[in-house]
């Protein structure tokens, strides 16, 4: 449980969540045409083993490996001043460019876009890509930007005082999206 908050409702079991990414690979695949000149791109933290998980299932659906690189947008955050003194950042991991490639960022969960705005910012930064989209496994709106994802596994509508908690076996021991108050 999360600390000083209770919890609502588990939104997405670990099965949902497996389902929901095949679809949205599915998605990606159709939009794109198959994978060729594909790239993901996982933000930090939740978002690269959901880009890897992505990937997988790409993999199955097309029969071509996609590259999967990890983003640690820090440093391209508009908060960055207010969250941490000195910042902890984590270099590009990419062993291929993003200079004329479709790059598909990946993230756990949009909410005020600021996230997603940094990502755009930190590709910019290596280069010129042919085009990027955004997948989030949840979308729960409240968005601050005129930011939208491309590919979605699940809206989820929520006050601005609940948090929406992605949890992974990669990162958490278990794979679930939950809902938890504040209030």
């Amino acid at each position: 449980m999360k600390t000083g908050m209770k919890f609502k409702a588990e939104l997405m079991n670990r099965e949902e969540v497996m389902r929901a990414l095949k679809r949205m690979a599915h998605q990606i695949s159709e939009k794109n045409s198959g994978c060729d000149n594909l790239v993901l791109l996982g933000i930090k933290t939740r978002g690269i083993p959901l880009a890897k998980l992505l990937a997988d299932f790409l993999m199955q659906i097309e029969g071509s490996k996609v590259p999967v690189g990890e983003l640690d947008i820090t440093l391209y955050r508009d908060d960055l001043s207010e969250i941490e003194r000195d910042p902890v950042v984590t270099p590009p991991t990419l062993n291929f460019s993003v200079e004329g490639r479709i790059v598909v960022l990946v993230d756990d969960v949009i909410y005020t876009g600021r996230t997603a705005r940094a990502a755009l910012d930190a590709v910019s930064s290596m280069g010129r890509a042919a085009r990027i989209q955004l997948a989030a496994l949840v979308d729960r709106g409240h968005r601050e930007l005129p930011i939208r994802p491309d590919f979605v596994g699940k809206n989820v509508p929520t006050a601005r005082y609940e948090v929406v908690s992605v949890m992974l076996d990669e990162t958490d021991g278990k794979t679930s999206v939950n809902l938890y108050s504040r209030k």
